[in-house]
């Protein structure tokens, strides 16, 4: 089983609850890499507004994984997932390209429809048919990133002879996050791997969503692990300054090792981790645990 960890991206995130600069990104990057983890995640929000109203600022997702790209040679580098509506689809695809060249092949293209509305609102996207247009624009991704060129005209996008050139010298995989049913029938149409977050030690509700994935998978038509289980968990560092907002979830990092042991017999194939606090420092100690 496979284990990454999600890098910093906003308010909150950096050194004593701040925002986080490149520094910060890169140390921890560049402390999955030394530790021997596989991946390393970053999420992709423009902002985040709290049910009382206080906005959190991001950084862009995008910019700071292609900077991650070029300052590592072994993760693999992967989205949390990139929200669909932020970037046209032939953009996303040519933009997947690159930063796969620029990374020699470590690229995992993450993508969702989104949900946090407030940001919608703030850079004025359509809040309306998220699944309708998530819809469109992957099979407008995923058939490009695969080698196609794509003619198509659908409700919200359409393309002309499209393709990648320089193409990418592999296929990229596309996962998918999502659980409800339309998501889950995409997500066996299109999809490499799947993931489903945030969680602390396996349990019940865990394997329900691995099996919504199963029975996907066999609706399709396609082979069993056809599409690769990924799944999120939250693992917090006692020994370092409490993050601001814990989440009760989290498993401490002490009690990983089992935890680890739990999500490999479920058959999760990539266990990404949000650590509490995202610190160079938590990274070692989830490496160590791994060992």
């Amino acid at each position: 089983m496979k284990i990454g960890v999600m890098l910093p991206l906003g308010a909150g995130d950096g050194p004593g609850g701040g925002m986080p600069g490149w520094k910060d990104v890169r140390a921890v990057a560049e402390a999955a890499e030394e530790g021997g983890l596989d991946s390393v995640w970053i999420a992709d929000h423009f902002l985040y507004r709290d049910p009382e109203g206080q906005i959190y600022g991001m950084h862009e997702s995008w910019t700071l994984l292609t900077a991650v790209a070029a300052v590592t040679s072994r993760v693999e580098l992967g989205n949390m997932v990139l929200c669909a509506s932020f970037r046209d689809p032939g953009l996303t695809a040519k933009m997947a390209a690159t930063l796969d060249e620029v990374s020699g092949g470590r690229l995992i293209l993450g993508v969702g429809a989104g949900w946090h509305d407030p940001e919608y609102e703030a850079f004025g996207l359509p809040t309306d048919h998220r699944v309708g247009r998530f819809e469109e624009w992957l099979e407008i991704v995923a058939r490009m990133v695969r080698g196609e060129t794509v003619t198509y005209e659908g409700t919200y996008y359409k393309t002309q002879d499209a393709n990648l050139d320089p193409a990418p010298p592999h296929r990229i995989p596309i996962l998918i996050a999502g659980h409800r049913p339309r998501m889950m029938r995409l997500t066996a149409q299109w999809a490499d791997l799947w993931n489903t977050a945030w969680y602390g030690a396996a349990d019940a509700k865990v394997e329900e969503r691995l099996e919504t994935l199963r029975e996907a998978i066999e609706t399709a038509g396609k082979p069993a692990g056809a599409v690769a289980p990924t799944v999120g968990v939250v693992v917090r560092d006692p020994d370092q300054p409490p993050v601001a907002d814990p989440d009760p979830r989290a498993i401490e990092v002490q009690d990983l090792p089992a935890a680890l042991a739990a999500y490999e017999k479920l058959g999760v194939e990539h266990l990404i981790i949000s650590p509490e606090p995202i610190s160079p420092r938590t990274v070692e100690r989830i490496a160590e645990a791994r060992s």
